[in-house]
């Protein structure tokens, strides 16, 4: 629960798994000794921005990281201290998972510092996890959980998309509709929006995993290198949902294309069978002296019988040239 002040989450971990709820009064009495301090804000708060500049002892670089407005995924080895920056989806109810969530985070072998301004579902579950002494036990330890829960939370929304391609794919076999063009536009446009943060996400945690930090042990590494491989995998499943989505695009607009033209060729020939009957019931229907058969009381048949032989002889015609 989010106090006055901007903190959301104040722990100091036992070691073991579990850990400590502690007030704003004791942070400023703790020390190493007691284990390793996490604090997690609100960067938005006003007390927020007070306490990182001024009480916090933080240098200027990481300070202004962690009450950034707008930060890409990234991860930057500052003295013995890591700055990580890493965006998640937004499982938030009312919101799409495309417009993805940031936390920022200061981390060393003692410390914890995180910030963000919406709720971050993977920061509620590390929470749940302490409560229950099943949490990190160490800052690497941590660190790793964080990066792990919040890919982990992405498989789902992949996984979506892909089977929104998938029955998009199988409405255009079955013969296609206009109505899924907005539809697959939308697809377009959330991997892309995705990828923008999954991909330098993934670079952040390579390099996390390349830094080989001394209070990282093996396997937080290891776990770390598990993550890459995930990111990667989605990026590449974003990718193929990108590509099979264009595809499907490209057929509908094909197939749409193909009835657009047999209609309009149907419409043509129509047309080029009764031009030259137009033709002649119009000369004939003018209002001069001379036309042949004024007298006649048989010649209105004998003219209906003239056109019936011209369009039969057009049939022949366009049949002979293979025009339909």
């Amino acid at each position: 629960m989010m106090n006055n002040d901007g903190l959301i989450h104040a722990y100091i971990l036992d070691g073991k798994g579990g850990g400590r709820d502690i007030d704003r009064e004791e942070i400023s009495s703790w020390s190493s000794e007691m284990g390793v301090l996490w604090l997690h804000f609100d960067y938005s708060a006003p007390d927020t921005h007070d306490w990182i500049l001024k009480e916090s002892g933080l240098d200027e670089v990481s300070s202004e990281a962690l009450l950034s407005e707008e930060t890409r995924p990234r991860t930057a080895v500052i003295d013995d201290a890591v700055l990580l920056a890493l965006r998640g989806v937004n499982m938030n109810p009312g919101s799409s998972p495309e417009d993805m969530v940031s936390i920022r985070v200061w981390f060393n072998r003692d410390r914890i510092i995180s910030t963000r301004k919406r709720r971050l579902l993977s920061v509620s579950d590390i929470v749940d996890s302490i409560k229950k002494q099943k949490g990190p036990k160490t800052s690497g330890e941590f660190i790793v959980e964080l990066t792990d829960r919040m890919t982990s939370r992405m498989e789902g929304t992949i996984e979506e998309i892909e089977d929104r391609v998938a029955q998009l794919e199988e409405i255009i076999v079955e013969g296609g509709s206009h109505a899924i063009r907005r539809e697959l536009s939308a697809i377009r446009r959330e991997t892309i929006m995705l990828r923008r943060y999954l991909a330098p996400q993934r670079e952040a945690i390579l390099k996390l995993y390349s830094e080989r930090l001394a209070w990282m042990d093996e396997n937080d590494q290891m776990r770390l290198r598990e993550v890459t491989d995930q990111v990667v995998r989605y990026i590449e499943d974003l990718d193929s949902a990108r590509d099979r989505a264009s595809v499907t695009q490209e057929e509908l607009v094909n197939r749409l294309s193909e009835q657009m033209n047999s209609r309009m060729y149907v419409l043509s020939v129509i047309a080029a069978i009764f031009l030259p009957l137009g033709f002649l019931t119009g000369l004939l229907g003018i209002n001069v002296g001379g036309i042949p058969g004024t007298d006649s009381d048989v010649a209105f048949l004998i003219f209906v019988a003239f056109l019936i032989v011209v369009t039969a002889l057009q049939y022949w015609i366009f049949k002979k040239k293979k025009w339909f």
